[in-house]
């Protein structure tokens, strides 16, 4: 995760350093721009910050969103019949509330009104995107893919975040804050139930936020086959029954590169190990394929702005 989500996230918290305390992240990051944290890191952090502001909404909305909420909200909805009920039901639950953001469903467009909150890194506004998709995609047991996503401000420095979120076209300084998926998601079925339900929520819905979406598109096949030990452009592309040129061209639609693909998996494998400690910085060189660990100092130079000891020592 972009450290562009912590300093977000802790923009209304009275008393950061607790909170980042309690997920294990050095204030020191804070300070630069090319730092990440690790998925747990981030985790941990929504969920000290809903704890101490007590808060759903981490402080963005006029008024707090109650912890308990969400999950309130998720029983409901999983008794429903199908998602377009069950969305539905979820919704008119946060409507009995004099809370915004607004939100509707029409369709297949989920819509936000952002009006009235006050979120100018635009945090809320993507978090309860993500959340809403990725509950969707849970009851119906299958991820729901998005046509589009639509916003209703300029393109934000962080944009590049927005592809490995969503996965779609997204539009921006649009006349709504949207997302489009096909109506005929909402004629599915729910396929959770109560027990279900239960574990779903143990981590969630911090652990939602924490997780890129990639869901089946090429980059995610070509990360997976990577981070299970496959290598080399042709390698990958055979893997997917497809020639190099198009495994390119797949990749360029989506707005990266194989290069790209496999240095931010390298970026994060390097960023998690030195977070969770037990492993030199020439073991993880090494691990990570790297002939000497000077050319790992220089690419992770490269990736955090950082040397992998500082990194370490900052945690």
């Amino acid at each position: 995760m972009a450290i562009h989500y912590v300093r977000a996230a802790l923009r209304e918290c009275p008393a950061p350093e607790p909170v980042l305390a309690a997920a294990g992240i050095s204030p020191s990051l804070l300070d630069d721009d090319r730092a990440r944290v690790t998925p747990e890191q981030f985790t941990r952090l929504i969920q000290a910050l809903w704890e101490q502001l007590d808060d759903e909404f981490m402080g963005f909305g006029p008024r707090p969103s109650k912890r308990g909420t969400f999950p309130t909200m998720c029983l409901l909805a999983v008794h429903c019949p199908d998602l377009g009920s069950a969305l539905r039901r979820g919704l008119a639950f946060y409507g009995l509330f004099d809370t915004a953001p607004a939100m509707s469903l029409v369709d297949g467009r989920f819509s936000l009104d952002m009006a009235l909150v006050d979120d100018p890194d635009h945090f809320l506004t993507e978090s309860l995107l993500v959340l809403w998709h990725r509950f969707s995609s849970w009851l119906v047991g299958r991820r729901i893919p998005l046509r589009r996503a639509s916003f209703d401000y300029p393109e934000p420095p962080h944009a590049a975040e927005y592809h490995l979120i969503f996965g779609c076209p997204l539009e921006f300084s649009a006349p709504v804050t949207a997302m489009f998926f096909d109506p005929k998601f909402l004629r599915m079925p729910v396929v959770q139930d109560e027990a279900a339900l239960r574990r779903f929520l143990r981590n969630s819905p911090a652990e939602l936020l924490s997780r890129r979406d990639h869901g089946a598109d090429t980059s995610a096949h070509v990360r997976r086959l990577l981070g299970a030990g496959e290598s080399g452009l042709e390698a990958v592309a055979q893997r997917l029954g497809v020639s190099a040129p198009t495994l390119r061209r797949r990749l360029a639609a989506e707005g990266t590169s194989f290069r790209e693909v496999r240095e931010q998996l390298l970026r994060d494998q390097a960023v998690a190990s030195l977070v969770r400690g037990g492993e030199s910085v020439e073991e993880l060189a090494l691990r990570l394929g790297f002939s000497e660990a000077s050319a790992f100092h220089r690419a992770f130079k490269r990736w955090t702005g950082s040397s992998p000891g500082a990194y370490r020592g900052g945690h």
